[in-house]
């Protein structure tokens, strides 16, 4: 049995309670994920719907991140505003993804001559973090930095998963949704979880028009020492990862890319 105390310790994590969540402060949070790639202007009918809020409650919280200026309010129709962005700006400077693993991602995309992009685990999606090397050709769906993908449909998120311990893992298999984004995505739990094995077992993951008709994609693990997993990977038209030698030098200059980025976080 783990170690505890009578604070509710155990293996000196505390366990956080029903008590010590302001659940006023999480009702907040959701009206601002109700803002996504697909919502960016919300009335406040649609606020309430996506957050499952009553409308007077979704209305009391919007305004006030109007008032603290994370929210734009024009006539009846609101949006997220810039300063949204601070909120993240403690995360990736803290990491130095700018200052010092960007850096070493667009040196490694140079010799593949391809866009290299890194991902983290956010529930049950993938959220890159991460971006160098941007090419006019590059995938048609536009990832940016903030952008989430799905965990057991794309190559970045079976890496991720691939990188995490067994039950963590075994857990995300059995609980990400699942969604039929093309002919081709996989809809086989225990089969997508065969393919995260050997992704784990041969150090890089391929993904073939699952996620994005046409698109495929090679991802690789990154296991860094005192911090939570990530995944670095390439993704663009299927006809550029086809010749066997060519993938190959793609997936060896992801796995040193990988290596040093896993030293630096």
């Amino acid at each position: 049995m783990p170690d505890s105390d009578e604070t509710g310790r155990a293996n000196g994590r505390r366990e956080i309670t029903d008590r010590d969540i302001s659940l006023t402060f999480a009702k907040g949070m959701s009206v601002l994920k109700a803002f996504d790639s697909a919502q960016t202007h919300l009335t406040l009918p649609q606020i309430a719907r996506a957050t499952g809020l009553d409308r007077a409650i979704a209305r009391r919280l919007v305004l006030t991140l109007v008032h603290l200026g994370y929210v734009k309010q024009d006539d009846r129709v609101f949006s997220l505003t810039p300063k949204i962005l601070v909120l993240a700006g403690g995360f990736l400077q803290g990491r130095q993804f700018g200052k010092a693993i960007e850096p070493v991602m667009r040196s490694f995309s140079s010799q593949i001559s391809e866009a290299i992009s890194m991902a983290m685990i956010d529930g049950y999606q993938a959220v890159y973090v991460a971006h160098a090397g941007a090419k006019a050709n590059s995938v048609s769906i536009g990832f940016t930095v903030g952008s989430k993908v799905p965990l057991l449909s794309s190559a970045i998120g079976r890496a991720l998963v691939a990188a995490c311990s067994c039950d963590v893992a075994e857990e995300l298999i059995a609980n990400a949704p699942l969604e039929q984004y093309t002919d081709a995505t996989d809809m086989d739990r225990a089969s997508i979880a065969a393919d995260i094995a050997e992704t784990a077992k041969r150090g890089y993951a391929y993904v073939d028009g699952q996620f994005e008709a046409g698109v495929a994609a090679i991802a690789i693990p990154v296991r860094p020492d005192q911090a939570e997993p990530a995944a670095i990977g390439v993704s663009g038209d299927v006809s550029r990862f086809q010749e066997p030698a060519a993938r190959q030098h793609i997936i060896d200059t992801l796995r040193e890319c990988a290596k040093v980025v896993a030293g630096l976080l």
